[in-house]
């Protein structure tokens, strides 16, 4: 018999969690049901005594999820496709629950059979193997599996195909020699990428109000400072990791979204969900340290936060202020940690001018859309008609902020502070220069990430606040 012949006779059987689609639908379902609905966690106790199979179905049932929007491996895929050109049947052959299996198998059309868990079996290793076995005997049968569920299923294979895998697939696949996809793996940078470490830099407002109050020389209120930092850090970090777990599904249908680890399936929902936990209880140590008030604010941003991510980020407008008070709460979180009270005008710049911020990255996913002025821009409560307003609100902001600057430089409070306040006045125009040269970027559309992060990216926008920070020292001194 031909290997023709042969293939046709011997079906290729994938599995899906890890090696189909690089994420595992229980664990991604289970997050992301505990997260919206923490309620269930003794229900999923629950089921999980019943069974894991039981626990599947259930949360399968409350996970729904278009066949679009999981993480497919393109090189399974095209595997798949080689296979059936040649005759060889392909099976989806799964512990997943019925509705997530058959959702995929009917969205890739590429399975002549699906094989998935039932209420009473759970189809994963050697009951996967046994079921193969009583379909096609010893040896009757291909199988691309991930881990170390897998290995029953590679000894009774024909032929093994090892897909990304685990230590134990690994070392299985090394001793018996078999076909290996080597793809990505969770790495330490995949990690640091999806708690967003470069979004850290966001709190380095919690030192403003330190260094607009010329403390910044006490060495207790600067220890103050960065204890603050890192636990608004580790909070912010885990909060980023609930908040992408909860928009998995809408970050799979974004053109950049997507390729984040956690949608992309590089980063694990074990090892992220740990990491967080990690994140957030460090977050707690450090601000035990710090003064009662500090935690009230803390608490108060993760109580804000937490509300945006379920409800406030979907509000026309709210989202948008929201996200500028949060900048706010930074200023106010680095008050209340050093003991140095934050200024008026300091707080209601910061508002106006994270607020025209906010505005731009709304802006942005908006000039995105399709032209049709009625399209809805996804997860949120925006319509591409919307762009011109929000556009329009923007540079009004932007120049609010640089008048509540100027009101301040022509305050009583400079002047008592400052040796040459006359300094200070040049810092309006620079403002006022950052925030507009964004706009004309984003009217351009060249503005294709977070503003605030790339004026941390941005040699011009770095030389404007160095520039605007040589001035406040300059005013500050006596020469």
């Amino acid at each position: 018999m031909d290997a023709m012949s042969q293939n046709r006779n011997v079906p290729l059987c994938i599995d899906l969690d890890g090696t189909l689609i690089a994420t595992d639908t229980l664990w991604e379902g289970l997050a992301s049901v505990l997260i919206r609905r923490p309620w269930l966690f003794f229900a999923v106790i629950a089921w999980a005594i019943s069974g894991k199979a039981v626990l599947k179905r259930e949360i399968a049932a409350r996970y729904v999820r278009t066949g679009a929007e999981w993480p497919y491996r393109s090189e399974v895929i095209e595997r798949i496709r080689i296979a059936r050109e040649s005759g060889q049947p392909v099976w989806l052959v799964t512990g997943a629950a019925e509705s997530t299996a058959n959702i995929i198998a009917g969205h890739l059309g590429l399975f002549d059979r699906v094989l998935h868990s039932t209420d009473s079996e759970n189809l994963t290793s050697r009951r996967k193997r046994e079921r193969l076995l009583s379909l096609c005997g010893d040896g009757g049968f291909d199988y691309a599996g991930n881990s170390r569920d897998d290995l029953a299923v590679f000894d009774a294979a024909r032929r093994a195909i090892v897909v990304a895998p685990d230590r134990a697939a690994s070392r299985w696949a090394r001793a018996n020699e078999a076909e290996m996809l080597p793809l990505r793996k969770t790495s330490p940078l995949a990690i640091l990428k999806s708690i967003r470490v470069h979004q850290w830099l966001k709190n380095i407002l919690i030192a403003v109000p330190l260094v607009l109050n010329h403390e910044f020389a006490d060495f207790n209120l600067l220890l103050a400072a960065v204890a603050a930092f890192f636990s608004f850090s580790f909070l912010a970090s885990a909060v980023y990791v609930v908040n992408d777990i909860s928009d998995l599904a809408n970050d799979r249908l974004h053109p950049r979204k997507r390729l984040r680890p956690l949608a992309a399936g590089t980063v694990s929902i074990p090892v992220i969900s740990a990491t967080a936990a990690g994140l957030l209880l460090a977050s707690i140590a450090l601000a035990s340290l710090l003064p009662p008030l500090f935690w009230g604010v803390l608490a108060l941003y993760a109580l804000i936060t937490t509300v945006y991510t379920f409800v406030l980020k979907r509000k026309l407008l709210v989202d948008v202020f929201t996200l500028a008070g949060l900048y706010t709460v930074r200023i106010v979180a680095g008050a209340a940690a050093t003991g140095v009270d934050p200024s008026f005008w300091l707080l209601a710049f910061s508002i106006f001018f994270f607020l025209s911020l906010a505005l731009v990255k709304r802006y942005v996913e908006l000039d995105e859309l399709a032209e049709d002025p009625l399209s809805q821009l996804k997860g949120r409560s925006y319509v591409g008609s919307d762009k011109d307003m929000i556009g329009q609100a923007g540079i009004a902001a932007a120049f609010s902020a640089a008048m509540v600057l100027a009101l301040y430089v022509d305050s009583e409070d400079v002047a008592s502070m400052y040796s040459h306040p006359a300094l200070l006045w040049p810092l309006c125009p620079l403002i006022l220069y950052m925030l507009l040269r964004i706009w004309i970027l984003a009217r351009r559309s060249q503005m294709h990430e977070d503003p605030v992060v790339f004026i941390m990216r941005d040699w011009r926008s770095q030389v404007t606040t160095i520039a605007g920070a040589g001035l406040v020292l300059l005013a500050t001194f006596q020469f």
